[in-house]
């Protein structure tokens, strides 16, 4: 019996140094990175404690403005359809939370939300807005929400596309790199095991219009979790007990600002049921709901959801 847990454990090894060999992952370089995925709107805002945010600042100068903030291992590329359509009507601000995009890891690995909020506060004062509407796809949508009760005084209009927070949930579908990132043993390994095929996989499950996980999709994705920091910044992200801290009525009942709630009726991640439950928190809500689609209607139905925008 010693002999077989001897041999067992050789076998592990062997298994787990063959993964290593074949599927390890060095971090992209950042100079590189910039250079594939900056743009000339890109700029890196310093908002002190070590954290200089990749925002872009896009549209028509003297339009309303509106700041967007994307969702968990996603970045600011996530909302390039709607500044290409509202653009010449609106002033677009949009950012790398930190631990995403080419923003990097935060310095003090704090990804609660009241450090996301935080980051929105500073970006923008550091850019001289002093009122925007604020927009969020999923954890983005908690931080705008967050953002929304935290500065009612800087808020004029809250858009929540397939926003988390919600106080009961339930998934139908977890994309496989969001259930590694919450396996004890497996998520050690995530931090350099961190094949393409996994991004594939979560993009695929994450959306109804297959369309959009093109090549390049899956490529920007997986490049930018790449990026120095932003692997071990997920893990710690994933680590917190309340990293979606839910919403409570009282507290949504505060936001008086016109409010749109956008949802994929066929989204596995965060289920079109919790649309209602944000409608009925926020007074005189709209909603729309977009049949056949999955989690990211920015990019799956970006004509119609940018319509709808400027309704």
């Amino acid at each position: 019996m010693r002999r077989f847990f001897k041999w067992l454990a050789v076998g592990l090894l062997l298994l787990v140094g063959g993964a290593l060999a074949i599927f390890w992952q060095s971090d992209r370089d950042p100079a590189a990175m910039k250079a594939k995925y900056g743009s000339a709107a890109s700029q890196f805002v310093d908002i002190g404690d070590g954290l200089s945010v990749h925002a872009r600042d896009e549209g028509k100068r003297d339009g309303r403005i509106i700041v967007l903030v994307h969702g968990s291992n996603a970045s600011l590329h996530t909302w390039e359809p709607w500044v290409k359509r509202l653009g010449s009507t609106y002033r677009i601000i949009s950012m790398d939370m930190p631990g995403h995009g080419l923003t990097g890891p935060n310095p003090k690995r704090d990804y609660h939300y009241s450090v996301f909020v935080d980051v929105v506060d500073k970006v923008t004062e550091k850019l001289g807005v002093a009122k925007f509407t604020i927009g969020g796809n999923s954890m983005g949508g908690g931080i705008a929400w967050h953002y929304a009760v935290a500065h009612p005084d800087r808020v004029e209009g809250l858009i929540l596309v397939d926003a988390a927070g919600a106080p009961r949930w339930e998934s139908k579908t977890t994309p496989i790199g969001f259930r590694i990132a919450r396996m004890p043993v497996i998520k050690e390994l995530a931090r350099v095991i961190t094949p393409r095929s996994l991004f594939e996989s979560s993009l695929k499950a994450s959306v109804s219009n297959q369309a959009i996980v093109t090549p390049t999709a899956v490529d920007r994705y997986w490049d930018l979790n790449l990026y120095p920091g932003n692997r071990q910044a997920t893990m710690d992200r994933f680590a917190l007990v309340h990293n979606v801290e839910p919403a409570g009525k009282t507290a949504l009942a505060a936001i008086k600002v016109p409010t749109l709630i956008m949802w994929g009726e066929e989204d596995g991640l965060i289920p079109v049921a919790n649309a209602k439950w944000f409608a009925d928190a926020i007074a005189g809500s709209q909603t729309v709901i977009y049949p056949k689609i999955g989690h990211i209607p920015m990019e799956e139905t970006p004509d119609q959801s940018a319509a709808d925008v400027m309704q």
